[in-house]
């Protein structure tokens, strides 16, 4: 992965985005190894006969690791990713196809830091997963 010139980015540049479709296979993995038992995460009969919802939910925190990702692969070599936050505001089920993104909204050459609004978006392009990360270049 080649670094990234800080004095070469502006703020509106957007970071490029990744497509997620999970798997019901992909769910109930992921919340095996974070040791998550909540069955809206894999069982469709339960999810949707007991709990209500309309799908298998996608997880919260599964979205969270997608935006992480999201910023690792922009920043490249030089970059440390010095704050992270986000916040899952609507449920996403299997099936959809989400996209993760994100904007520098401010650059500090003198610091070595740039500002992200990131994202996570539906298939209608809401975003329900929106969130901040800073990154600090070397």
């Amino acid at each position: 992965m080649s670094a990234i010139n800080i004095s070469a980015l502006a703020v509106g540049e957007a970071l490029p985005e990744r497509s997620h479709t999970a798997t019901n296979v992909s769910l109930f993995l992921y919340n095996a190894i974070i040791w998550n038992p909540h069955r809206i995460h894999y069982d469709e009969t339960y999810t949707t006969q007991v709990e209500k919802h309309p799908g298998v939910v996608i997880d919260g925190p599964l979205q969270g690791d997608w935006l992480n990702q999201v910023v690792l692969n922009w920043m490249g070599d030089n970059g440390t990713l010095t704050q992270f936050n986000y916040s899952n505001r609507r449920a996403a089920y299997l099936g959809e196809t989400l996209t993760s993104g994100g904007v520098i909204t401010a650059v500090d050459t003198v610091a070595g830091t740039v500002d992200l609004e990131i994202f996570i978006k539906n298939e209608k392009g809401d975003i329900i997963t929106p969130g901040a990360a800073q990154v600090r270049f070397s």
